[in-house]
């Protein structure tokens, strides 16, 4: 087996929902542009709130993929 690349990205997800949701919009979009995802690691959760209500759950998501040759 060949030894293998890795690369981390971080993206943030948000959802009107939960911060389950904000984490898989995060890697519902990565996963449209990005080959082999492998791991994704939620590193921190926080909310958006306004007039003392919560607007929106975001998510801090970290997503490897395999860092590969273009061929």
């Amino acid at each position: 087996m060949a030894d293998s690349v890795y690369k981390v990205i971080e993206l943030i997800g948000t959802s009107k929902e939960s911060w389950e949701k904000a984490a898989a919009a995060a890697i519902n979009k990565a996963a449209k542009s990005l080959r082999d995802l492998r791991i994704a690691e939620v590193s921190e959760l926080d909310m958006q709130i306004e007039n003392g209500k919560i607007k929106a759950y975001r998510a801090r998501v970290k997503v490897s993929f395999k860092y590969g040759d273009k061929r």
